[in-house]
């Protein structure tokens, strides 16, 4: 059983839109401690993003893209007998948040020859849609987890 965590990093809600999920979303995407080069690159994508879908508030899209790219199951390794098992487990909603901001985060970050508020804005409208890269690899989670159910009577 998991110990519980005593202090948890709890960020300051966004100055823009006042929202904690946009503040550690922003601390994703920063790089070798840019956080200011980070939050023009969120707001640079998420005007983009109100351009694009013509929708007034960007957060919704955010939110949903987030929603729709957070596991909820993926594998972890056990070692039983001598034997490594992948054993399907529940994600708690935490883990969810965080396996979504990175993986749109990677997605993002992937593509080449645009800028990165470009891509970062793209990749969150496909994400709200249920497409593009992340949703791929939430898909490709849920399968491995799919295939290993066999084994999910070893789960702690």
């Amino acid at each position: 059983m998991r110990r519980k965590v005593k202090n948890r990093n709890i960020v300051e809600p966004d100055f823009v839109y006042n929202s904690q999920k946009l503040e550690k979303f922003i601390n994703y995407i920063m790089w070798s401690g840019k956080k200011e080069t980070s939050r023009k690159v969120m707001y640079n994508a998420l005007n983009l993003i109100k351009e694009k879908t013509g929708n007034p508030n960007p957060l919704e899209v955010f939110d949903l893209a987030l929603k729709n790219a957070g596991p909820s199951t993926e594998v972890r390794s056990k070692r039983i007998g001598g034997a490594n098992y992948q054993v399907p487990v529940e994600v708690r909603a935490e883990r969810r948040i965080a396996l979504a901001m990175r993986w749109i985060r990677d997605a993002a970050r992937g593509g080449k020859g645009k800028p990165m508020h470009i891509k970062l804005a793209d990749e969150l409208i496909l994400a709200s849609k249920n497409e593009g890269s992340a949703i791929k690899k939430k898909e490709d989670t849920h399968k491995m987890a799919e295939a290993n159910k066999a084994f999910a009577h070893f789960a702690w």
